[in-house]
């Protein structure tokens, strides 16, 4: 993992050609770093911020302005704004909505403060020194091959889309459908509908579509794992035995779940792995004027059962 690392780094190249803020050489250069996570309610979330911190606990003497968007983008924006005025040295971001973060981001760039983003992408933005990030697409993919695999002959599938505007939530429903779109006469989706990544509203939303079907499906499948246990809850209030669940993050309780088999599976897309490689980024560019080899690094997502839990970044955290 190291060497990989390593190789995302690159080497140092002039200021000029990126119109970013190149410091001197100085591999013992104090830095300050702002790492800025939609919510911190999420676990998924808070796993990154561990990961982040670590990281710069191991590249040493890199203090982190550690904030919480709390799911609000003006809460999101106003820590941004903030950081650049106190003139940190680099900002590590995950949006909460890619299109509301754009001015935030924009406005650290024509600062000329070096900006990775993880696991949300930011098109719109010229001048991002990297993103790092899973293919989501290629997540929802994976999910929608999995139920194809399970179900050779057919399905009826109950959908749980992310929060409208989330990047990963668009990408996650593209690769599903892409996938489950090709086999119309077999997988026909009876309930779509979004519980904006949480498990509370996840319930609820579960229990009222369920109400309002003729006949259970036979998956029901979320953009995230909280939506997933959420859904999970509700299946079970209903005594739905046979319903495979199918959640994206790779959470301990859903690997739990996994485990025990009331889950069919989950989405691994490594989100401690993109924290280190992005605090890599932000370091070595902050400190010495390293580019990353790669200004888009993406991660394939791989789905996890019980056929290959060991493969689970959060295995040992497992309950």
């Amino acid at each position: 993992m190291l060497h990989r690392r390593a190789l995302l780094l690159g080497t140092a190249i002039a200021g000029a050609a990126t119109g970013l803020r190149v410091p001197a050489f100085a591999a013992d250069k104090h830095l300050t770093v702002l790492t800025s996570l939609p919510s911190l309610s999420f676990p998924f979330f808070v796993h990154m911020q561990k990961q982040l911190r670590a990281e710069a606990d191991k590249l040493g003497n890199v203090t982190l302005l550690e904030t919480d968007g709390q799911n609000s983008a003006p809460k999101q924006t106003g820590d941004v704004e903030a950081a650049i005025t106190k003139g940190v040295d680099a900002i590590v971001i995950s949006p909460l909505d890619v299109n509301a973060m754009a001015p935030a981001v924009q406005e650290a760039v024509s600062a000329k403060v070096p900006v990775v983003t993880i696991d949300r992408r930011i098109n719109k933005v010229p001048g991002i020194l990297a993103h790092v990030g899973a293919d989501n697409v290629k997540g929802g993919e994976a999910q929608g091959e999995a139920i194809v695999a399970a179900f050779p002959n057919g399905a009826r599938v109950f959908h749980l889309q992310g929060q409208p505007g989330a990047g990963p939530a668009i990408d996650r429903n593209k690769g599903l459908h892409s996938v489950l779109d090709q086999h119309k006469d077999k997988f026909k989706i009876v309930f779509e509908q979004t519980a904006n990544f949480a498990r509370d509203q996840a319930l609820s939303v579960t229990e009222s579509g369920l109400a309002g079907l003729s006949e259970p499906p036979d998956v029901i499948v979320c953009a995230n794992d909280d939506m997933a246990l959420g859904a999970l809850e509700a299946a079970r209030a209903r005594n739905l035995k046979n319903v495979k669940i199918y959640g994206f993050d790779a959470l301990p309780e859903a690997l739990a779940r996994v485990k025990d088999g009331s889950m069919a599976g989950t989405v691994e897309q490594f989100p401690g792995e993109q924290s280190r490689i992005a605090m890599d980024i932000a370091v070595a560019f902050a400190r010495d004027g390293k580019q990353p080899a790669s200004k888009l690094v993406l991660i394939t997502p791989i789905v996890i059962t019980k056929a290959n839990l060991d493969k689970a970044e959060r295995l040992s955290e497992m309950p």
